[in-house]
């Protein structure tokens, strides 16, 4: 009997060791520092910085989308090397395309004491820009400095014209978080699309998933675009612009299949649609909406079409970039229970 007994408890405690050190390898951190030197102004394939394992967390930081090189009053636009400056690219052993890189965003802190926002001649909602040319003049340049206060998390707006502040509350997040393109595209850090990029998407802050469609071999993943805060459509062209120290979880999903980046957390499943007229990027995050709920979820594509016109939700996350970004959303306690 003590034999059968020493027999069955030495597999299980093999078993518990053999459990502890998948644990241990799956947390495996992965430590890398940016700065002006070492960053990428493009989402492409290119020769990666760091490699990590399916589960391993990625801990590293980002610069400001103006390169860290704007600190205080004087300082102009010209001084900058180029925009939004991207971290990475990571590369995610296992990654094929095909399958979907999740990201799972642990920890955002604003890296500094100060935050910028600026008007950037030709940029802007209520701006002359390239695709939306005026016969008058563009607004100049302006730049604002935002005190960031870690102990009440804001940050305080103060007017250039009067004496009025007001304090805002923070909600860190990437600006810039994607993959490389598929079809050996090399595209702007300033330009959202299939494959994430510039989103402006406060979506994409802590206690969130980001799922992206792994393009290349490796998915090569980057970051960047620090934000404290941001108004819903960055009307201005900026967020009170920040770097940020990150902790994410890079996970590999084999053969599921994705076309455009997606978030979730434990209430919501969310979509993303980047394109131009803006009707056209609610398209196609309610499109990828109707597909995952009944891909995952089992409600015909026709009967989601409907329940989403009941309780979907729409964010119009930015209309200043070459493509507009709207997120749509349901809450997870309108669907079904999700497919085993």
């Amino acid at each position: 009997m003590a034999e059968t007994l020493e027999a069955l408890v030495i597999p299980r405690v093999l078993l518990f060791t053999l459990l502890l050190t998948s644990s241990a390898q799956a947390q495996n951190t992965v430590h890398y520092t940016a700065t002006n030197a070492n960053v990428k102004y493009l989402f492409a394939t290119a020769e990666p910085v760091a490699r990590l394992k399916s589960g391993d967390i990625l801990d590293t930081n980002t610069l400001d989308c103006f390169g860290n090189a704007i600190k205080k009053p004087g300082d102009a636009l010209s001084m900058v090397k180029g925009d939004n400056p991207l971290t990475g690219p990571f590369f995610v052993e296992g990654a094929e395309p095909g399958d979907t890189l999740a990201v799972k965003i642990l920890e955002l802190d604003v890296d500094g004491d100060t935050g910028v926002g600026a008007f950037a001649p030709g940029f802007g909602a209520l701006n002359e820009t390239n695709y939306t040319p005026m016969l008058h003049s563009a607004l100049p340049e302006k730049i604002w400095f935002y005190h960031i206060d870690h102990a009440t998390n804001t940050g305080t707006f103060k007017a250039l014209d009067s004496d009025f502040s007001v304090k805002i509350p923070l909600h860190p997040f990437f600006g810039c978080i994607g993959v490389a393109p598929a079809l050996g595209e090399a595209r702007s850090s300033v330009v959202p699309a299939e494959f994430g990029g510039n989103m402006d998407s406060p979506e994409a802050s802590v206690g969130n998933t980001v799922y992206f469609p792994v393009n290349v071999k490796g998915g090569l993943f980057y970051i960047g675009d620090g934000h404290a805060a941001m108004g819903d459509g960055e009307i201005a062209g900026t967020a009170i612009e920040v770097p940020l120290k990150a902790r994410v979880q890079l996970s590999v999903i084999k053969g599921r299949t994705i076309a455009w980046p997606q978030f979730e957390n434990d209430h919501a499943i969310m979509t993303v649609g980047a394109y131009r007229p803006l009707d056209d990027a609610l398209r196609i995050a309610f499109t990828e909406l109707v597909h995952w709920i009944h891909k995952d979820y089992g409600l015909s594509e026709l009967d989601a079409y409907e329940l989403l016109s009941q309780v979907g939700k729409i964010h119009l996350n930015e209309m200043v970039d070459p493509n507009y970004v709207i997120v749509a959303s349901i809450e997870k306690k309108y669907l079904p229970e999700k497919k085993k």
